[in-house]
């Protein structure tokens, strides 16, 4: 329990302090009291007994065995840094490295207990970060062969002559050790050099020492004990052994005075301090080397140092800042020499959160949190924190930095100032304490034995470590024997802001019941931040290999641990009952060693709890402890979250993994070699045993997690977590059984895997629930198979206990079931048909559907599987299928032309493929008198509805084919058309022939369809009947006009003109309307004199209007055609009047037509232009200058006529008339044929007109050479 302080004598703290003090000055908090609730306390017990502690513990007793021989026992003791400082009752000093606990140096420097420990630098630098192969060579190099026991060390080794040890001189092994003893002595000494160590005696017992911080370079400390004086020792030669001259002797005397004169030793300089107050139990230099801090048996007292002083504050050194006084309570007289005082100065950097540090901040805060958070926001200097522990009492003190002052204090200097944040009273002594978060105080609590009694009355709170049988009868050589009835000490964590333990944790040391307050040390690691380091090659191999063998031997001597009797564990483990097992074999040995490595290279924050015979260590409990806890008190659900949240818990979890196992042999035993090659297939290895023993351990809670369900009699959260924890096959069958055997089928069914599982879940799992709610919630079936795959069941099993119940009549189609007629029949029906589609059967299926009228289903059947021909001999029904009986007597017709569309348009679909004949379906309905659904198919069949494109083929193609189909039932389709449709009875009318003229003019008389029978009467010649059709009938002028128009009939036009002229209305149509049809003079003059004609005058200007455009049309037209004749009367003249060359070749007279030459050398050029593939056809190409009948060139002289063509091409005469008939005889202009039929000369005139004649028919083409070419020439 803890309170704040309420002292009615606590003042406000002054803002500014000076910076030096008389000696009763003071410092106060602002006295606000906080207390817990003793009520809420009682009735919380039961619960707080199930929270979940923070910190998890280890003991390390048996990794420091060698501080215990010869009966020897731990009086004091330090950590810090990477090394453990411990000094025992025989006046021993042991350095021990973390995390390996090998021993680094021993030495003897007391001749009787030693009292504490400093050194400095404080806290040292951490060890760089090396390979792990640099590491070892350096160890192997380093390490002795032997290590000598603590006891002949002791014997071989002293302050004047230490034992040669080789230490590594690195920054985090170049420190110095001081150490103070009831036997007066202070012993100060290098761990690297065993050279530099100075003894100094202050003939009293001294109870504590403080180096300086930077004690290398100023060879200052300050000690103090039971003479009361506080003592500041600056100097002394390294390796002499001095006394202090503050001891009044004669020797010291004369070597002070000595000193003084410059003859003197360098023994060093002992300054005192303070004195007068009583024993000096606790001395402690802050973080910055600023301030010290001690405690008399007056209170404590708080001082500026001379490190990092100004100049101008050079006089304020080792003056007092502030102090605080002891309680007045009783007891404090009697007992404030005896209780130690414990400071801490604490380094909030170096402070973690953890969850709950969040939820305290935002809480309401205490005025003391308060007023810390505005200081450190205003201050940019750094402000120090300080613990003081004190009996029962702890302060929690802000030291701020020096400066000018101001208000009243201006103009005056500072070097510090200190002030009260919080004072909290507790129910214990205080035997440790430091900051665990933030805002969580971390005590080390001995409960005072007189209040033993009190507390076996009261329910214990907090977690209670379970009893340790590891105690033995020694006891500290001449230490003073404690009573017999001391408890066991606590850990507490307490709320700052609300002053509540938070926490509570029982520990059980060996012997605690003969210990006091003063017996037992706290001593914290920070949490540290891992450099970043670059690795070598292996560095990444040898990391991996910490997974494989070494990881399995750690894990599991990790498990024997926590179940061995030496192990500290908070309340609530099983095993109340533990015993003490120790090892017997150096290998038990060694692997205990690693275990224990395991917790001090844990993450985090590590408390040591330093008792004479005991050493424990607490660290934050990690996810695999949650994880741990939580199955210990069966809180399965919890655990199964957690694991699936986080799965890298398990790979954390030794003991998780030790149960699991490798599934690999020890790749340690293997050749480095080896393991460097294998390294990829080591990883993927690691890899999946970590995935699958995830997935293993998340089944095996998932199913404690279902067991404990079930045990609670809640089957409906039982079978939701099924549905989330189970993955295997095996599982669901175990579980699904368990379900079924205890008639919860409703509670497992929802969540029964609805795909395939890999192995598959037996398909008699689904059967038994499907046969279930066959026979008792038919309802559910329909559902189940909705979710369900066919794969999952045998669909013939299924299908035969559903035929059964239609074989049995379980089911009936007139059954009422919950108001409804035919539910559970209609349920069956339709499950069958979704089970006979998944077994290949759509055929079957089929049936079910038409039997259910569940058109959308039927319908995408016949669709899918082309199964029209599986209903041809039911095609009403097939039409039927969405009209229901109360559509057939009150749908209208669009209505039912909507609902029966889908199966009409699938019937002229399939009409077209050939599969279903139109006359099958004008057969079937026709029997069952159904005209309009027959006119439903005929008209879709002449529209082509429902015709489906395929590629290659056109829409109007494959509607023409459709229309085809009707022309078998024109007859029908005219009459049906006619009594449904006019429009379609027009179209087919107009667009057909194969109708009968007397059926079709009978059906349109019979409606009284006049453009219908105009139109025939028209088709058949009785053009006149047809116009007065129209001018009686319809007495529509324009549809006459348009009549007549298009028969283009004179004598139409006449009947039309008579009816008209006692018609004004006609006669004005004629005249707006007729246009040129006919002779306007004509239909004026038609007119009868004095007839009366509304709207004559515009009608007579529409039709004077109509011919003058058609004039000026004409006229345009006329215009044109004259232009274009002259232009070509222009061109032909151009043409006659152009002379025609003739070329005349000059030949020698030597000259030869016909000539040798030699064969072509090879073979003939691939032609390519038109004219050279041109095949003439008597000849060669002609040339110029050359007849091109016979090829001989002209010459001047010639006696026959030529005839030659634009072209180019010449002729003689009678080689042009004989060009294309060679066996044609000339006729030459003077000869002629007589009576007997043979040429006879002639100059007459009619031979010469014959000649004229023949010489026409031959050049009317013109050149007959270009006549013959083919057209692309």
């Amino acid at each position: 329990m803890a309170q704040e302080s309420e002292e009615p004598g606590d003042t406000s703290v002054p803002q500014a302090v000076e910076s030096s003090y008389a000696e009763g000055d003071t410092v106060d908090d602002d006295g606000e009291t906080v207390e817990s609730d003793e009520d809420d306390e009682d009735e919380e017990d039961e619960d707080e007994e199930d929270e979940e502690p923070k910190l998890k513990y280890a003991r390390l007793t048996s990794s420091l065995g060698s501080l215990y021989r010869n009966g020897d026992a731990t009086s004091a003791f330090l950590v810090a840094g990477d090394k453990m400082f411990i000094g025992t009752h025989n006046g021993n000093i042991h350095i021990i490295s973390l995390p390996s606990f090998q021993s680094v140096r021993t030495y003897h420097a007391h001749s009787a207990s030693i009292s504490s420990i400093s050194i400095s630098p404080f806290p040292p630098p951490l060890p760089s970060a090396v390979p792990e192969g640099v590491s070892r060579v350096v160890s192997q190099a380093q390490t002795p062969k032997r290590a000598p026991s603590i006891a002949s060390e002791a014997s071989t080794s002293s302050p004047r002559n230490p034992r040669t040890q080789v230490i590594p001189n690195t920054p985090s092994n170049a420190i110095y050790i001081a150490t103070s003893s009831i036997d007066g002595k202070v012993c100060v000494a290098s761990l690297v050099d065993v050279k530099d160590v100075q003894l100094r005696d202050f003939a009293r017992p001294v109870q504590a020492v403080a180096l300086s911080p930077q004690y290398k370079s100023d060879r200052t400390y300050i000690s103090g004990g039971l003479a009361g004086n506080l003592v500041l020792t600056v100097g002394g030669r390294a390796g002499t052994s001095s006394t202090s001259t503050t001891t009044g002797t004669a020797s010291a005397a004369a070597s002070g005075w000595l000193g003084t004169i410059g003859l003197g030793t360098n023994s060093g300089k002992d300054t005192v301090l303070h004195s007068g107050e009583g024993a000096i139990s606790t001395i402690k230099w802050s973080l910055t080397g600023k301030y010290v801090v001690w405690i008399n048996e007056h209170g404590a007292k708080i001082m500026r140092s001379s490190l990092h002083l100004e100049s101008a504050d050079s006089d304020s050194a080792w003056k007092r800042i502030g102090h605080v006084d002891r309680p007045q309570d009783d007891g404090w007289e009697e007992m404030a020499s005896v209780w130690r005082g414990r400071v801490e100065w604490i380094d909030e950097k170096n402070l973690e959160t953890d969850e709950g540090d969040h939820v305290r901040e935002v809480s309401t805060p205490s005025p003391a949190t308060a007023k810390l958070k505005r200081q450190v926001s205003q201050s940019n200097n750094r402000i120090e924190k300080l613990l003081i522990g004190w009996g029962g009492t702890i302060w929690i003190i802000n030291v701020h930095p020096g400066g000018v002052g101001v208000g009243k204090h201006a103009g005056e200097r500072s070097v510090g100032q200190a002030e009260i944040i919080k004072i909290l009273r507790m129910d214990c002594i205080i035997s440790g304490l430091s900051l665990y978060t933030p805002t969580l105080l971390l005590v080390l609590a001995y409960i005072t034995p007189d209040e033993e009694d009190d507390d076996e009355e009261k329910s214990p709170q907090g977690h209670k470590s379970k009893a340790s049988t590891t105690s033995t009868g020694s006891e500290p050589r001449g230490g003073i024997r404690h009573r017999q009835n001391a408890l066991s000490p606590e850990l507490r964590l307490i709320d700052l802001n609300s002053s509540q333990e938070v926490d509570t944790d029982t520990l059980t040391v060996s012997r605690f019941e003969r210990l006091s307050a003063t017996d037992y040390h706290l001593g914290i690691l920070p949490a540290v931040k891992a450099p970043v380091v670059a690795q070598t090659s292996r560095g990444t191999l040898e990391a991996l290999s910490g997974m494989g063998s070494g990881m399995w031997n750690a894990t599991i001597n990790a498990t024997s641990l926590l179940s061995s009797a030496t192990s500290v564990r908070s309340n609530g483990s099983k095993d109340s009952d533990s015993k003490a097992t120790s090892s017997t074999t150096a290998k038990g040995r060694h692997d205990h060693a690693r275990n224990i490595h395991l917790h001090v290279e844990a993450h985090g924050m590590k408390i040591f709890i330093h008792s004479p015979y005991d050493c424990i260590l607490a660290t934050k409990r990690e996810l695999s402890d949650h994880l741990s806890w939580l199955l210990e008190r069966e809180k399965y659900q919890e655990a199964w979250q957690l694991i699936d949240k986080h799965p890298e818990v398990i790979s954390s979890s030794p003991e998780k993994l030790v149960e699991i196992g490798p599934s690999t042999p020890d790749r340690a035993q293997a050749s480095s070699d080896d393991f460097y090659d294998d390294n990829a297939s080591t990883i993927d290895s690691a890899s999946k045993l970590i995935n699958s023993s995830v997935e293993k351990e998340k089944r095996r809670i998932g199913e404690l997690w279902i067991q404990q369900l079930i045990k609670a009699d809640d089957w409906v959260t039982a079978g939701k977590v099924c549905g989330k924890v189970l993955g295997t096959a095996q599982q669901w069958e175990e579980w699904v059984y368990v379900f079924v055997g205890a008639s919860k089928f409703d509670e497992i069914t929802t969540f029964i895997p609805t795909t395939q599982l890999k192995p598959p879940l037996p398909s008699q799992i689904y059967e038994v629930l499907l046969a279930h709610y066959v026979a008792n919630n038919r309802p559910r079936v329909r559902e189940l198979l909705e979710l369900w795959s066919p794969d999952l069941f045998d669909i013939k099993s299924v299908t035969t206990v559903l035929e059964n119940q239609l074989k049995y009549r379980d089911v009936r189609e007139d059954s009422v079931e919950d108001g409804q007629v035919g539910r559970d029949w209609r349920i069956v029906m339709e499950s069958l048909g979704k089970l006979h589609v998944a077994d290949g059967r759509p055929r079957e299926a089929l049936k079910c559907y038409i039997r259910l009228q569940d058109a959308d289903t039927a319908m995408g059947l016949i669709k899918d599987y082309h199964l029209v021909d599986a209903v041809a001999d039911d095609i009403p029904g097939l039409i039927l299928l969405r009209v229901s009986k109360e559509q057939k007597r009150t749908a209208s017709l669009a209505e039912l032309q909507e609902a029966t569309s889908e199966a009409i348009d699938l019937l002229v679909d399939e009409a077209r493929n050939g599969i279903v004949q139109p006359d099958i379906v004008v057969e079937q309905l026709e029997k069952k008198n159904m005209t309009l659904y027959l006119f439903f198919y005929l008209s879709a069949l002449w529209r082509g509805d429902g015709i489906q494109e395929t590629q290659g083929e056109s829409h109007d193609r494959l509607v023409a084919e459709s229309k085809s189909l009707v022309n078998a039932l024109a007859d029908l389709a005219i009459q049906l058309f006619a009594q449904y449709d006019r429009d379609l009875l027009m179209d087919i009318l107009r667009s057909s022939t194969f109708y009968t003229f007397e059926k079709a003019t009978h059906e349109c008389e019979e409606r009284d369809y006049i453009p219908e029978l105009v139109y025939l009467y028209s088709k058949t010649g009785q053009t006149k009947r047809a116009l007065y059709l129209i001018i009686d009938r319809l007495a529509d002028v324009s549809q006459a006009i348009s009549f007549a128009k298009e028969q283009n009939d004179t004598d139409l036009w006449e009947d039309l003109l008579n009816y008209s002229m006692d018609k004004p209305r006609f006669i004005r149509g004629l005249l707006e309307e007729v246009g040129t049809a006919i002779d306007p003079v004509t239909l004026v003059r038609r007119i009868p004199e004095g007839l009366e004609i509304e709207g004559l005058r515009e009608g007579l200007s529409r039709m004077i209007k109509e011919h003058e455009i058609q004039y000026s049309i004409s006229s345009g037209v006329a215009r044109v055609l004259r232009g274009e004749v002259a232009i070509a009367q222009n061109t032909l003249r151009s043409g006659q009047r152009k002379g025609v060359k003739f070329d005349v070749v000059h030949k020698k007279d030597d000259h030869v037509d016909i000539a040798a030459s030699s064969a072509p050398p090879g073979p003939e050029p691939i032609l390519t232009k038109m004219e050279e593939v041109t095949e003439y056809k008597h000849g060669p190409q002609p040339k110029a200058g050359h007849c091109v009948g016979c090829h001989e060139p002209f010459s001047e002289h010639e006696t026959e006529t030529l005839v030659g063509f634009a072209c180019g091409h010449v002729f003689h005469l009678s080689h042009l008339l004989n060009y294309e008939n060679a066996s044609r005889p000339d006729t030459p202009p003077d000869v002629e044929l007589d009576e007997n039929g043979e040429w006879a000369p002639t100059h007459s005139v009619g031979a010469k007109v014959t000649h004229a004649r023949l010489l026409r028919d031959k050049i009317r083409d013109g050149c007959p050479v270009c006549a013959s070419l083919p057209a692309a020439t």
